[in-house]
């Protein structure tokens, strides 16, 4: 029987780093302009909100992620282009930020049942599909229902644009998995990080 219990210091302290890193991804830009390739910013959300889920694990991953998105809505400045506050749940991008909570816990319980690099690298490319689905059927509804639409929007246009970034989240998902695979087996299985979470 599984009990209730508390979140380790450590537990905090892995969750508000992947807190901040999302920070820094959603502005890499800012702190690194070369990473515009051809007009389009390389942000690094997705590839953390992955990495998210697979070192911390389900649960923990989602709350990490829920905690980055609430603090934007009160107001921190962690969203892209340093952007927060309860304006951003109207914008038509606010649906990718939702969709991080979702992939980091899918991604997490996958490598949950079976830590094994095929299954970190599936796992991170399911996770990319879902943030796309979310975040781009969300970006055509706010368009749709309370956003100004670019003249000509159609369903297939919305698609269309996300094809400009996706060789770069195919590629940063891949790294994902394998990067996390390799940290699970040579840093965080043997932690006490890891530890606490079998006997949760």
């Amino acid at each position: 029987m599984r009990t209730k219990r508390s979140w380790s210091a450590m537990e905090i302290t892995m969750g508000s780093l992947f807190v901040a890193m999302m920070t820094i991804g959603a502005n890499i830009t800012s702190i690194a302009p070369f990473m515009v390739v051809g007009g389009v910013p390389i942000t690094l959300q997705t590839f953390f909100a992955i990495l998210a889920g697979l070192i911390l694990g389900s649960r923990l991953g989602a709350l990490s992620l829920f905690v980055y998105m609430l603090l934007g809505l009160i107001g921190a400045p962690v969203f892209a282009q340093f952007k927060g506050g309860l304006t951003v749940l109207f914008t038509p991008t606010f649906g990718f930020i939702v969709s991080y909570i979702l992939i980091a816990y899918i991604a997490g319980k996958m490598a949950e049942r079976q830590r094994s690099v095929k299954m970190y690298v599936a796992a991170s490319l399911v996770a990319m599909v879902l943030n796309y689905i979310i975040g781009t059927n969300w970006m055509y509804a706010a368009y749709l229902f309370w956003f100004e639409a670019p003249e000509g929007l159609t369903y297939t246009l919305v698609w269309s644009w996300m094809m400009v970034p996706l060789p770069k989240d195919i590629v940063l998902s891949i790294f994902a998995g394998l990067l996390a695979y390799r940290l699970e087996r040579s840093v965080v299985r043997k932690s006490s990080f890891r530890n606490r979470e079998k006997i949760a």
